[in-house]
């Protein structure tokens, strides 16, 4: 991102995910980069401590040398913002990492012809693992393309998709590493139950998890990887049959509807 600013406005743990994978890629990115909030000056002071940024609780008088700017607030502060953004903003690239706020939102918000593009990732951008979700609006250049693949890939892999893509993916992509944890503290109660500490059960089940996600990815086949750990009437066979029995599959399908329907506002 040679020359390029980027202006957060938020400064919460995805602003300094995104900022600290550009850092990492880029030891002199921290020069071109602007932390925002409204209101907590410590939050501000920590992150110039940590990564050497620029600072400001005073966002608006900061959009006029931004190349890229970064909306990290939450989606119910985006209408005041992009009220006054609209104002402000000239050719500059708005992005924007909060639940519910497509392209066309900022698009119907923003002048005309202002390039605009949504990110969804998960929390695993912090470790630069994550994979995030994006959709783009109507007036995207090649520069724009590569500002945005650089900050899609300081915090791991990416998918590009429509925006209904995005809007219900994003139950699998993004909530779903608390459903994996929630099974994960299952297990650990699991094993406690047989008289083990807490701190060894969690052990067992954090390496299991990791190396059983390295194996999937590496086969690229969960059908495959649960095949080769079952033998037909075997123990891992029994169990599976009670979390068949249970509606495993079923009680996934519903916790995926219900953050959906949460999401986009029907609950």
């Amino acid at each position: 991102m040679t020359n390029q600013k980027v202006l957060f406005i938020g400064a919460g743990r995805m602003a300094e995910a995104i900022a600290a994978g550009l850092i990492h890629t880029n030891a002199s990115m921290n020069e071109r980069i602007v932390m925002t909030n409204q209101r907590d000056k410590k939050r501000l002071a920590e992150l110039k401590e940590k990564y050497v940024v620029d600072v400001t609780q005073d966002w608006e008088a900061e959009v006029k040398n931004a190349t890229t700017i970064v909306l990290a607030m939450p989606p119910e502060v985006h209408d005041e913002v992009l009220e006054k953004l609209s104002k402000l903003v000239t050719n500059q690239f708005v992005i924007t990492v909060a639940a519910g706020i497509g392209p066309s939102y900022l698009e119907e918000r923003l002048p005309a012809h202002t390039a605009v593009a949504w990110i969804m990732p998960n929390t695993a951008a912090t470790i630069g693992e994550s994979i995030s979700l994006y959709a783009v609006g109507s007036s995207l250049s090649e520069s724009h393309k590569q500002a945005l693949t650089v900050i899609l890939n300081s915090i791991g892999s990416s998918q590009l998709c429509t925006e209904d893509e995005v809007r219900y993916l994003t139950a699998i992509t993004g909530s779903a590493p608390a459903f994996v944890a929630y099974f994960s503290e299952a297990l650990i109660d699991s094993a406690m139950n047989y008289g083990v500490s807490k701190e060894l059960a969690q052990k067992l089940v954090v390496q299991m998890m990791s190396g059983s996600a390295n194996l999937i990815k590496h086969a690229a086949n969960p059908s495959a990887v649960r095949k080769q750990v079952t033998t037909p009437g075997g123990a891992t066979a029994e169990g599976l049959k009670v979390m068949e029995q249970h509606r495993f599959k079923e009680m996934i399908h519903r916790a995926v509807d219900a953050t959906n329907s949460k999401a986009n506002g029907s609950i």
